[in-house]
């Protein structure tokens, strides 16, 4: 751990600049402690992501998308190092847009040339990443309530997209729009 600590850390650095931290103040702190389950370490992760502002666990800074994008790059990281075939990032796009949202969707495409990714979003520019696009949909009744998803063709996708882009509503100008949003990914 003490060996690897600085490579670690040097890796998460970059990859949460690419994710669109701006700066990025990184520690992985290590404590000796008593031997038990998890080793004789005691290990933190210290971060700051405003210039001037001293380093703090991450769990009392960070807000919900920037756990997201942390998360994001740890397991970019630690993918390549592990033998794990599926990824899974549920609502990764939590408190993030524009910029940030096409950055994440770059890095989960990225990803996803080696290992499988499923991922759970509600912004068009990660959708638009994906190579295949099932469609997720709850019906309720009186007395329950019933979830469903489906695979969709390639038009169902871009009409997806063009929902996810302009709402209930999909005018021409969605369709292009969102026609023109997954060429930029693919």
């Amino acid at each position: 751990r003490k060996k690897n600590a600085p490579v670690l850390q040097k890796e998460l650095t970059e990859r949460l600049k690419e994710l669109n931290f701006l700066t990025v103040d990184l520690e992985i702190k290590l404590e000796k402690t008593e031997a038990g389950v998890k080793g004789t370490d005691a290990v933190d992760f210290l971060i700051s992501v405003n210039p001037g502002e001293d380093r703090k666990p991450i769990a009392d800074v960070a807000s919900g998308g920037e756990l997201s994008r942390m998360m994001l790059a740890v397991k970019t990281v630690m993918a390549g190092r592990e033998d794990t075939g599926t990824l899974i990032f549920d609502e990764i796009d939590s408190g993030i847009s524009g910029i940030t949202a096409w950055k994440v969707a770059g890095s989960l495409a990225g990803v996803s040339r080696h290992h499988q990714v499923i991922c759970i979003t509600h912004l068009p520019q990660i959708a638009a990443a994906a190579d295949t696009h099932f469609l997720i949909e709850k019906s309720a009744t009186a007395d329950s309530t019933v979830s469903t998803i489906r695979p969709l063709s390639s038009d169902e996708s871009i009409k997806e997209l063009a929902r996810m882009l302009g709402g209930d509503t999909i005018t021409e100008a969605t369709l292009a729009n969102a026609r023109e949003l997954r060429s930029q990914i693919i």
